[in-house]
């Protein structure tokens, strides 16, 4: 059986991060996987409610673990408190890859949400510090792999070691 891979959905060409826009990564190889329906395409924010655009939100207090031991909050620009939503959409996306049977995630860096190497340091300065989204963060906990987008080598070859 093909390994399953939950993707963030703006890695995939859709318009639905927070200023409207893609991060879009799609390469061969994802084209590839997409063809064998191995991708679980999601945006945890979307399924959580979330509309596009939306303002600009970031970890403050600490990262995607402390945000769910309720020990951290994530605030949008103007200083709202929307630290519900994101566990929500948090949970979503751990369901979404627990139903489909993903044991790997490919996620967006620097999202309060899919963030896995780094997130933003709070202070709405564009300033990134390591750490993990809430969602990332989850799945970890939860036994998902999680991989940034600039860690497609390292899936490819994780694919290739669980596949052999």
């Amino acid at each position: 059986m093909k390994t399953k891979i939950l993707v963030s959905a703006c890695l995939m060409g859709f318009k639905v991060r927070y200023n409207g826009q893609d991060k879009s990564l799609i390469t061969e190889v994802l084209e590839h996987w997409q063809r064998e329906h191995r991708l679980v395409i999601h945006c945890p924010e979307l399924a959580a409610g979330l509309a596009t655009p939306r303002l600009p939100a970031e970890l403050v207090g600490g990262g995607g673990i402390a945000a769910l031991q309720g020990e951290a909050r994530i605030l949008d620009s103007d200083g709202k408190d929307v630290s519900q939503t994101y566990l929500l959409a948090a949970w979503l996306a751990l369901k979404t890859a627990q139903d489909s049977g993903c044991r790997l995630a490919l996620m967006t860096d620097g999202s309060p949400t899919c963030g896995s190497k780094k997130i933003y340091n709070g202070a709405f300065q564009g300033i990134t510090q390591s750490g993990m989204g809430v969602a990332a963060a989850l799945l970890r906990h939860n036994g998902i792999e999680v991989y940034a987008e600039d860690e497609l080598p390292a899936l490819i070859a994780r694919i290739e070691e669980l596949e052999t």
